[in-house]
């Protein structure tokens, strides 16, 4: 008789196959289609006039765009588009679908045995065919220590993506502060270049006259040279800017052609009151913190993991096996027994570690610290510097008013009037220079307490937060 014939005759082939089958590798699904020359085209071809994005937009600012762009708009239109957060959205899919294995069930493992007895009785089969199943019962809680840990490292992740939205905001802002800033600086030095060659047109017929040196002509002519080059650079210092500003919308360059950018706001210096509001929350709520806190959450999770591994997970393993026409059952009990070690090493190894995570949460709010007060500090700075070039450009304007009420009475005379001109344009550049210094402090600060400055008029009066997830 052979072991076939006998062994179907108790267990039936179906089932058999059945459960070859459930275990056979499943087919993966296919992957998405992929292609380099097919992203770049793709990416080529996004627009501001995009359908889907003016839904977006639609759907998260309850309008349609306005026809002039402004700051905020522009961010939602990064969050559409920038590959950083689409990468971050696809981390946290991955990390939530780690947290869902965490809380399956380990499978039961099958053991065929088969036997072969050479001292049978005549006609009676030799094979004893058996079978063995291993069903793991994970004790002290250890599933739902990894469940938490995986958790934990979710919302870890979850938070990353926050900390992407911030980090593209804060670069469209710095890109958008420089093209501004570029921009204005390029037409303050187109006025200082004509009024260069103005002078050097009558300090050159003074010469020709007799009445001005060489000196003086050459003097002003280096001058005029030094106000081209600066206005060249300031040229392609807002270029570059429109290209930073095209990066940080993850559109290419040429979806910004005709669109005029805006220039960011500049809130006024806050309140001590708002301030130390606004301080208190970011340090309970930055996505920074409230990561680095979620990781000691995990740590925490895998050092109690680690404990409950002291107890031993049991095994549970029932058996039958055909023996020459017996019908034969076993029930296996099995575990671990710590003799050799207590899990001391790993449960030391995870102390350590979250030692490690906890002092790295105290660096992430210590600068998180620093970096709000050295904003407000730079805020304040460059309010006080706008106020004394705003006083000086007063002052000049009120000489060059002077001048021309001169030369109107026929005191004064064209070289004079143009120099006082020029240093109205002078002294324009350095109000261009502290504005922008003020809006790239308004901007730090913004970043250091990453709460928008539109929502920062409500914490003033707002209770201490407790604990706040963005």
């Amino acid at each position: 008789m052979s072991f076939a014939g006998n062994f179907s005759s108790k267990i039936p082939a179906v089932a058999v196959f059945a459960l070859l089958a459930g275990c056979a590798t499943q087919p993966s699904p296919p992957p998405p289609p992929l292609s380099a020359a097919t992203n770049a085209a793709n990416y080529d071809a996004r627009s501001l006039r995009d359908e889907s994005l003016r839904r977006f937009l639609a759907e998260n600012l309850g309008s349609v765009p306005p026809p002039d762009w402004d700051f905020e708009t522009l961010g939602w239109v990064a969050f559409y588009f920038h590959p950083s957060l689409e990468l971050a959205r696809a981390q946290w899919a991955t990390a939530r679908a780690v947290e869902r294995t965490a809380g399956v069930r380990p499978n039961p493992t099958l053991t065929f045995t088969p036997g072969y007895n050479s001292t049978r009785v005549p006609g009676v089969s030799p094979w004893m065919p058996g079978i063995n199943f291993d069903f793991l019962f994970p004790t002290a809680g250890k599933r739902g220590h990894q469940q938490a840990i995986a958790r934990s490292e979710a919302e870890a992740v979850r938070l990353g993506v926050f900390s992407a939205a911030w980090q593209i905001r804060s670069e469209l802002r710095r890109a958008l502060i420089d093209a501004s800033s570029a921009a204005r600086r390029e037409a303050v030095l187109r006025a200082q270049v004509e009024t260069h060659q103005k002078l050097v047109t009558l300090l050159e017929q003074r010469f020709a006259a007799g009445s001005a040196v060489a000196t003086e002509v050459s003097t002003v002519r280096t001058a005029l040279l030094r106000a081209e080059s600066a206005g060249a650079d300031a040229a392609s210092q807002a270029s570059v800017a429109r290209a930073r500003v095209a990066a940080a919308l993850g559109l290419p360059l040429a979806a910004l052609d005709g669109v005029m950018l805006p220039a960011t706001p500049t809130p006024p210096a806050l309140s001590s009151e708002t301030l130390a509001a606004a301080r208190r929350e970011a340090l309970q709520s930055r996505a920074d913190i409230l990561t680095a806190l979620a990781k000691y959450h995990s740590a925490q999770s895998a050092l109690e993991l680690e404990v409950a591994k002291r107890v031993p997970d049991v095994h549970l393993g029932p058996g039958y096996q055909w023996d020459q026409g017996s019908n034969k059952w076993t029930l296996g009990i099995s575990f671990e027994i710590p003799i050799f070690h207590r899990n001391e090493a790993l449960i030391a190894e995870a102390t350590a570690r979250r030692a490690e995570v906890a002092a790295q949460f105290n660096v992430v709010q210590a600068q998180a610290i620093a970096a709000i007060d050295a904003a407000s500090a730079a805020q304040v700075a460059a309010a006080t510097q706008i106020v004394r070039a705003q006083r000086l450009r007063a002052e000049i304007e009120k000489q060059n008013a002077l001048v021309q009420r001169r030369l109107e009475l026929g005191a004064a005379d064209q070289l004079e009037v143009q120099t006082a001109r020029l240093d109205v344009a002078t002294v324009e550049t350095a109000v261009v220079d502290a504005e922008n210094a003020a809006a790239s402090a308004a901007g730090q600060l913004e970043d250091a307490l990453q709460i928008p400055f539109p929502h920062l008029a409500k914490l003033a009066d707002a209770a201490p937060a407790q604990s706040r997830t963005p």
